[in-house]
């Protein structure tokens, strides 16, 4: 009699998936009146609870009708292990499913709005999640069209952090990552980012109609062949264009999360993975919160006129909400207004050239990330630095006591990061840092009615250590030497790589992948730093520890825009690379 009723729902689940109207109520079953008027948004509800309600009931049944005696192996606990089995997997049953109207209406034009341009939808269109074919560069995620980079370098970022693991890296040999150990770690972070999203509750995974289960079963011909003849002539240029071509499976585990990414990965692959990924994260952190999330959620979260990813996207993607800020926390404005940051640290971080031109303060949840990877934004374009070595987020005595009264001074900031306070904030700043500043000094600061950061902080360096301050008689407390990646996954021209041709020679279009070596001096200023310094006879990769040095001239420091967001995570810091500069844009 169960199964009958089963078959019976399973059927009526089936007939409800080929027509738009309501089916004719069970005659064994009437229902009332009101039912008449059912939506189709309350029809295809029905629709997917019948069909993974029955499919849940099959894993349940085969569950309980294993027999007990069968074998040694399915006895006792391990019959029961075997049937608890059975049960998780049933309800981890998911079944994809398309979006309402109204779903797709609010996910549309949350991310491009109503009248975007074909260019911009293109360029979204138009981007696999792939790893760059050049074998210089192979380890990162090539980057063809305009736009999607928030969505590439923050999936980057993560898989960087697993690669980083590899037994490669140690020789900086990034050509030689196996295939399947960069598929692992691309997998691996992509079910990070959206369980993050998810709360850690759920990932839910966006797919095609025209593929969609499918493409686990297509063993005849190339997985890359069958999907791009799927999507010969599919394009999302409407609400309604999403619904029709967009399904969607919900996972409440990582591991079932992560088996259906790696079965979909050639879908990621193709032309429209980097935009079903970012329909994915939204979907996992859910509609509704992704719009309670935002400062002013009426605008686009992909930006016109050039169709770049907002810094909302990318701080999904990081820390699982779509805040717009970068701050740490969030910022009273009185009246109940608000504006909301960074509420905690985050695995992969991010630094900005628009701090440098002082439009914004980044605050220590990103600036100092649990992995010494970053995301870095400039006004155009984003891209990945990265350090092998975990060290580099080690605090030395300067630093440590540097964050320590940098974190006072910004908790009563009520700037938006401008960099200044009240005299009254300033006070419980000395309060909790333990600063003793002679009258003079003190009533010079308090003079104008506010403090500036840049004049206290040189305030603390001529201010002995015995009064809370960082005055080092050696000139060697705070110095560092370390070496950064930077990897731009835009392919571009490398005149360094180029081709011998008929013609002469053509510069390869490829992304680039630069190493730099950072020195932070340890004085006030690089001059001062440059004009002698004491560097260790053993590893120029390490703290000096006063023993074993030799007086050296160091390399003339070299200037790009990417050195200015250097600088903002360790200040005073100088930079030296060979060949071109590295390019954030």
């Amino acid at each position: 009699m169960a199964d009958q009723q089963e078959e019976e729902d399973l059927r009526m689940a089936l007939r409800m998936s080929m027509q738009n109207s309501p089916p004719e109520p069970k005659r064994s079953k009437p229902r009332e009146a009101a039912n008449s008027a059912t939506t189709p948004e309350e029809s295809r509800r029905l629709q997917r609870e019948l069909m993974a309600a029955a499919a849940e009931k099959r894993m349940l049944v085969a569950a309980k009708s294993i027999p007990a005696s069968s074998s040694p192996s399915k006895s006792g606990r391990g019959g029961d292990l075997e049937r608890k089995e059975m049960e998780m997997k049933a309800k981890e049953v998911n079944l994809d499913s398309e979006l309402s109207d109204e779903e797709a209406s609010q996910l549309f034009s949350m991310v491009f709005a109503i009248g975007v341009s074909k260019d911009i939808l293109a360029q979204w269109s138009n981007q696999g999640i792939r790893f760059s074919p050049d074998p210089e560069t192979s380890m990162g995620l090539v980057q063809h069209e305009g736009g999607p980079c928030g969505v590439l370098a923050t999936i980057q970022n993560l898989s960087s952090r697993r690669l980083s693991k590899n037994r490669y890296v140690a020789s900086n040999n990034f050509a030689a990552f196996p295939a399947d150990a960069k598929g692992r770690a691309l997998v691996k972070s992509m079910g990070e980012i959206l369980f993050l999203c998810g709360n850690n509750k759920r990932a839910v995974i966006a797919t095609l109609s025209s593929i969609g289960h499918g493409i686990e079963r297509s063993e005849d011909s190339p997985k890359d062949v069958t999907i791009a003849q799927a999507l010969e002539g599919v394009s999302i240029e409407s609400a309604s264009d999403l619904q029709k071509v967009l399904r969607v499976g919900t996972y409440t585990t990582p591991a079932s999360a992560f088996k259906r990414l790696e079965a979909m990965i050639p879908v990621f692959q193709s032309r429209m993975g980097a935009l079903l990924f970012l329909i994915s994260a939204l979907l996992s952190r859910g509609l509704d919160c992704v719009q309670a999330d935002r400062d002013d959620p009426s605008l686009p979260l992909v930006t016109a006129p050039f169709g770049h990813a907002s810094q909302e996207i990318v701080n999904l993607l990081l820390c699982g909400q779509a805040v717009p800020n970068v701050f740490d926390g969030r910022m009273d404005l009185g009246g109940g207004m608000f504006l909301k940051g960074i509420s905690s640290n985050v695995e992969v971080g991010f630094l900005t050239l628009l701090e440098s031109l002082n439009f914004c303060k980044v605050g220590q949840n990103l600036k100092r990330p649990k992995w010494p990877i970053w995301v870095i934004g400039s006004e155009s374009h984003y891209t990945v630095l990265f350090a092998l070595d975990t060290a580099v987020q080690d605090e030395n005595e300067l630093e440590e006591r540097e964050s320590q009264i940098r974190k006072a001074f910004d908790a009563q900031d009520q700037s938006g990061g401008g960099g200044f306070i009240s005299v009254e904030g300033f006070h419980q700043v000395l309060r909790e840092t333990n600063i003793r500043l002679p009258s003079e000094k003190l009533d010079s600061l308090c003079s104008s009615g506010f403090i500036v950061w840049s004049e206290f902080w040189q305030v603390i360096l001529d201010l002995d250590k015995s009064y809370g301050g960082l005055k080092d008689s050696t000139g060697q407390m705070g110095r560092k030497i370390f070496h950064l990646y930077h990897f731009n996954g835009i392919a571009k021209s490398d005149l360094n790589g180029s081709q011998a041709t008929f013609g002469g020679e053509t510069p390869m279009q490829r992304p680039r992948l630069a190493k730099l070596r950072v020195s932070v001096p340890p004085r006030w200023t690089p001059e001062e730093f440059m004009a002698d310094v004491a560097v260790p006879s053993g590893s120029a990769g390490t703290e000096s520890s006063g023993k074993d040095t030799e007086v050296a001239k160091p390399e003339p420091p070299q200037h790009a825009p990417l050195v200015d967001c250097i600088r903002t995570r360790w200040p005073r810091a100088v930079c030296n690379w060979i060949g071109d500069p590295p390019s954030i844009v």
